[in-house]
C-alpha cells in the first residue's frame, strides 16, 4: 500500500539509483512524484557521470515518471550548491512533498550532511539500500535483468579499459580487491539502459573514451590532482 508521503527520488541514472528505484515502486512505499538529477549547467551533463542530458531524458520517459534538474555551475562551491537545492526543495515543500530518497549505501558521512541539510527545510531522508552488502547488491542487480555500462572511472583506481565495459560477472570479478563491487566510494559510475524499471530500452552508441583531470581543492592538499577516465555514449 502506497504511503500518503509524497517524494522525491535523486536520480543519478546509474545501478544503484535503478535498483533503489526498483524497490521503491515494488514496495509502494513512498508516492514518488518525480526524479530529481543535477547537471553541470555548461555541458548539460549528469554530474561526475558524464552523461548526456537527452539520454537521462529517455531514461525518465521510459520509466514513466517525470525528471526535475537542477543545473550547477561548473566547479559550484558547497555554499552555491546548498543555496540551488535549497531553493528546489523549498518550492518541493509547497507541493506537500516532505521526503527525498537516496540510493546511498553506507558512505556515513554524505548521510549525515544529507540529513542535516534536508532536516533544516523539513525534509525526511531515505534510504531503501542502506548498510545492504554490495556484493549483494551487486548480484541481485545482475540477477533482477537490469543492463548498464560503465562511463567514468576514477583513475586512481581503476584503468581505462574499465570505462565502457558492462556491468557483468565478469566485470565484478576483474575488479581489483581495494574497489567497491558497487564503486560506492566513487570508483566507477554507470548508465542503466535496461532492466525491470523501464518501458524499453534506452538506445545509444559508444563514443570516445577521453580522460579529464581535475583539482582536489581539498584544504589539505589544494593543489592535488586527480583524473577520471570518461566513456561518451552517443544518443
Amino acid at each position: 500500500m502506497v504511503q500518503n508521503n509524497k517524494a522525491i527520488f535523486n536520480w543519478s541514472g546509474g545501478k544503484d539509483s535503478s535498483l533503489c528505484l526498483h524497490q521503491v515502486l515494488t514496495e509502494k512505499s513512498f508516492n514518488i512524484q518525480y526524479l530529481l538529477t543535477t547537471l553541470n549547467g555548461q555541458n548539460k551533463r549528469v554530474s561526475m557521470h558524464g552523461v548526456a542530458e537527452s539520454l537521462l531524458d529517455k531514461q525518465a520517459k521510459s520509466i514513466g515518471l517525470p525528471l526535475k534538474k537542477i543545473f550547477l555551475p561548473e566547479s559550484p562551491s558547497m555554499g552555491e550548491y546548498d543555496k540551488l537545492i535549497s531553493d528546489f526543495l523549498l518550492k518541493a515543500k509547497s507541493e506537500n512533498i516532505d521526503t527525498s530518497i537516496f540510493g546511498d549505501i553506507f558512505l556515513e558521512d554524505l548521510r549525515e550532511y544529507r540529513e542535516k541539510q534536508l532536516s533544516t527545510l523539513g525534509f525526511k531522508a531515505e534510504f531503501p539500500l542502506w548498510k545492504r552488502d554490495t556484493k549483494e547488491i551487486a548480484n541481485d542487480f545482475i540477477a533482477k535483468g537490469f543492463k548498464t555500462i560503465i562511463v567514468s572511472v576514477d583513475a586512481r583506481h581503476l584503468d581505462e579499459s574499465f570505462a565502457g565495459r558492462i556491468f557483468d560477472e565478469d566485470f565484478l570479478n576483474d575488479l581489483p580487491e581495494d574497489v567497491d563491487p558497487c564503486g560506492e566510494n566513487g570508483e566507477f559510475h554507470s548508465f542503466v539502459f535496461d532492466g525491470p524499471i523501464f518501458k524499453k530500452p534506452i538506445y545509444f552508441t559508444k563514443g570516445k573514451t577521453v580522460y579529464k583531470e581535475y583539482k582536489s581543492h581539498s584544504k589539505e592538499s589544494p593543489d592535488e590532482k586527480f583524473g577520471f577516465w570518461y566513456c561518451d555514449l552517443i544518443p
